[in-house]
């Protein structure tokens, strides 16, 4: 396939695509020279790769690799999308709730089109946090403010970095990527098939664009908690700002993106009369199994090649009506606390970017649909909500120790319904309580993973096995809960100039897909009547 690039004319361009070994592959000359000879292109010839992925389909893996081959003329170099923007104009503000992907790119975008950004966050810093996160691990102190879900970066910083999404429709994907690598990510994630930062260099590239958004004008406040909103006492009803730290804090229109953990802003909507739903969510445990166990039967050999990363996999089906799914694959990764509340056991995966754990983790988990969450129907539109913390609270009162030890049992126990009577090493650093999980999850839950789990050992040898053990309670996988909005203006449905974004609002998944939708969000704030001409 040959062309030419519409921005450099005269560079002729092939794009080819060809297959290596894993060791070929990680030789950047030996890669480069097959990737030239494909071409048929000279050995002066610049080679820039477009997209890498594994194939561990047969007992060969191979690294499939297309690459641009420019045979004459060079690459067209292509501008920072942030760069020589102008200050924006303090006269015209978007306050934004949240600051973790959905809230900062909102922020970003705003910026591009001379908006101040007002960014309120809940939490500390992404440095200071660490601090938090260290209290949760070591003492089982849970910080209400500054966790493993709020906080500066919100739950995506700690949660691997992975940046795979299926939301090709939602925007521009790209455009995301290239920020991140603007702000320090590593240039591979423009070209894996399956992206990660990690969460190790992830809070780097969070500080990064937050000292973006300061130099451009904009304002981002830590240890600030929202307490209110501000809407118009007559005529339609309108947003002009929050209350937040005991201030009042006015703008052209508020963007709410505060996460999927973010109870108190759901019941915050319920008092003051803006509609939410509950919505479907999923709910079930954390699987860990030794990393070699998972590489060995994804690369089908003994001990995985030296030049490939820790194997990952995907499990979806179907039990009883239900989709049960693998989410969140943590390869060479650790299990987390990711509690919000003091009373609470949740748990969550990530990794670093070398994803080097001896363990790897997967959320595994079960579709809950409305009539799951009729017992709490009293709770209105927190009902599903409610149906979520009162499994996290059971998980807690199993254990009864007041820490963060997580109720835990082996994979083969849990199918057999037995106690463990020992469990198995884990990357769980507060520790694991040998517990029934059929005691905590609700029967349906517990039936579907168990019927699910000897499905998928069936699909991948060696996946039931006594070395795996299951944590619960992996809950906070989306949130129960939806802030309507209009699917043309993205404005809430009832409250003029309000913004519901990203997970916490219902219309995200990830990283990436919260990130698009920020930036959707702030181009229709620019396209609404709120924010004055420049």
């Amino acid at each position: 396939m040959q062309r030419a690039e519409p921005d450099s004319p005269s560079a002729t361009v092939r794009t080819v695509d060809v297959a290596l070994d894993p060791a070929s592959a990680s030789n950047r000359s030996e890669l480069e020279s097959v990737i030239r000879h494909a071409a048929g292109a000279p050995a002066t010839s610049t080679v820039v790769l477009r997209k890498r992925s594994i194939d561990a389909r047969s007992r060969q893996v191979l690294v499939r690799i297309r690459a641009d081959v420019y045979v004459d003329g060079m690459p067209s170099t292509v501008p920072p999308i942030m760069a020589e923007l102008p200050p924006a104009d303090p006269r015209r503000r978007v306050i934004v709730i949240g600051s973790g992907p959905a809230g900062m790119f909102a922020a970003l975008e705003l910026l591009e089109h001379g908006i101040t950004p007002v960014v309120l966050e809940r939490g500390k810093d992404v440095r200071a946090r660490r601090r938090d996160l260290r209290a949760i691990q070591q003492f089982g102190v849970v910080h209400p403010h500054s966790n493993y879900c709020f906080g500066e970066g919100g739950a995506g910083t700690y949660s691997d970095g992975k940046l795979y999404t299926r939301s090709h429709k939602r925007g521009n994907i790209e455009k995301v990527l290239r920020l991140l690598v603007e702000h320090g990510a590593s240039p591979d994630i423009l070209v894996d098939a399956h992206p990660h930062i990690g969460s190790n260099k992830l809070w780097l590239v969070v500080q990064a664009m937050r000292q973006r958004v300061l130099e451009l004008g904009g304002e981002v406040h830590f240890d600030t908690w929202v307490s209110d909103f501000i809407l118009s006492t007559h005529g339609a009803r309108r947003i002009r700002g929050v209350v937040a730290n005991d201030r009042e804090w006015l703008a052209d229109a508020v963007v709410v993106a505060t996460g999927h953990s973010a109870r108190d802003i759901y019941h915050l909507c319920v008092r003051q009369g803006v509609h939410i739903e509950a919505k479907p969510f999923a709910l079930g445990v954390r699987i860990e199994h030794p990393q070699a166990l998972i590489d060995s039967v994804q690369y089908h050999r003994p001990q995985r090649d030296e030049h490939l990363p820790a194997a990952s996999y995907s499990l979806v089906c179907q039990s009883n009506g239900r989709g049960v799914f693998s989410f969140c694959m943590c390869p060479g990764g650790i299990i987390v606390p990711a509690a919000t509340a003091a009373g609470e056991i949740v748990v969550n995966g990530m990794s670093m970017s070398r994803r080097d754990s001896r363990f790897a983790n997967s959320g595994t988990v079960v579709a809950i649909e409305e009539q799951d969450w009729q017992t709490y129907a009293s709770e209105g539109p927190l009902a599903a909500m409610a149906y979520q913390a009162d499994v996290e609270r059971r998980a807690f009162d199993a254990v009864a120790d007041g820490t963060q030890r997580a109720p835990a049992q082996r994979l083969t126990d849990f199918v057999a319904r037995r106690q463990s009577a020992t469990l198995p090493d884990s990357s769980y650093i507060p520790g694991l309580a040998s517990v029934d999980l059929w005691s905590i999850l609700p029967p349906a839950v517990s039936a579907r993973l168990a019927d699910a789990v000897t499905q998928w050992a069936s699909q991948m040898r060696g996946y039931l096995t006594a070395d795996a053990v299951m944590v619960a309670t992996e809950s906070r996988t989306s949130a129960p809960v939806r802030i309507p909005r209009d699917r043309t203006t993205l404005e809430h449905v009832g409250v003029a100039g309000l913004y519901p974004c990203g997970e916490g609002a219902g219309y995200a998944g990830g990283i990436v897909s919260a990130a698009l939708d920020g930036q959707n969000v702030a181009r229709a704030i620019v396209a609404s009547n709120y924010i004055r001409k420049p």
